[in-house]
């Protein structure tokens, strides 16, 4: 008995899924690095002193410090591979222009390096190059996706966010409970928080979840036991 093709159940093919899954992961990431440098520096000025006010106003700065950082460091990053990519592509579309004959006949060479076979090669190439040649020889001799070029406003933007969001769990966690379990509500939240995000960039990367998580809890529990023994010493010496 066959099934309509129609009807048959498919696996759904979006363009721009594996440009998501990077921005998604880089969210996490962003959100675990918000999470760690706040929690590391309100811990370790708890570490040296019980006001609330100082707590938050050290969380406050570290959280804007951070996110301000953290997105202009993407801005530039991203500009500079948009930068890249764009030159590229001024390049190929000069070459196109040019020489469109040798660029077809690279282009099909690429596809036969591909495992295409010599014919089939440059008919591909023939009917890609008459659909959207500066496409298909971005595509595969670039890697580039003309359409999906990188913007660094977003990337600055999702940097700020996720990092803000990050920032605030610990910078929560410490002002507002009862100073006597202040630190150990921030410590037991920004443990599990970091499990959750390792757990989530595990899945996202694919990669083992266990090492993935240990990983993220360890080097949190190590910046923040780091970070509250300076406090202390700082604090006693005052």
């Amino acid at each position: 008995m066959t099934t309509d093709s129609a009807d048959a159940p498919h696996e759904p093919h979006q363009d721009g899924l594996a440009t998501r899954l990077n921005w998604l992961r880089a969210a996490v990431l962003g959100a675990n690095d918000g999470i760690v440098s706040t929690a590391g520096l309100v811990v370790g000025v708890a570490g040296a002193t019980g006001s609330a006010q100082t707590l938050l106003t050290a969380g406050l700065a570290g959280l804007l410090a951070g996110s301000l950082s953290m997105a202009a460091g993407e801005y530039v990053s991203v500009s500079t591979q948009r930068d890249s990519e764009q030159a590229a592509l001024d390049l190929e579309r000069l070459e196109l222009d040019r020489t469109p004959e040798a660029e077809l006949a690279e282009l099909a060479g690429l596809y036969q390096q591909k495992g295409l076979t010599p014919d089939l090669a440059a008919e591909v190439a023939r009917q890609l190059t008459a659909h959207d040649a500066l496409g298909a020889h971005a595509e595969t001799e670039l890697g580039i996706d003309p359409d999906e070029l990188t913007n660094p406003w977003h990337a600055a933007g999702a940097s700020f966010l996720a990092f803000t969001a990050g920032a605030l769990l610990p910078l929560l966690a410490m002002v507002l409970p009862p100073a006597s379990v202040r630190l150990y509500v921030t410590v037991v939240s920004v443990l599990a928080a970091l499990a959750l995000c390792g757990w989530g960039s595990a899945r996202l990367g694919r990669a083992p979840v266990r090492a993935s998580v240990l990983r993220n809890v360890a080097g949190g529990a190590l910046a923040m036991g780091v970070t509250y023994l300076a406090g202390t010493l700082l604090g006693a010496a005052d």
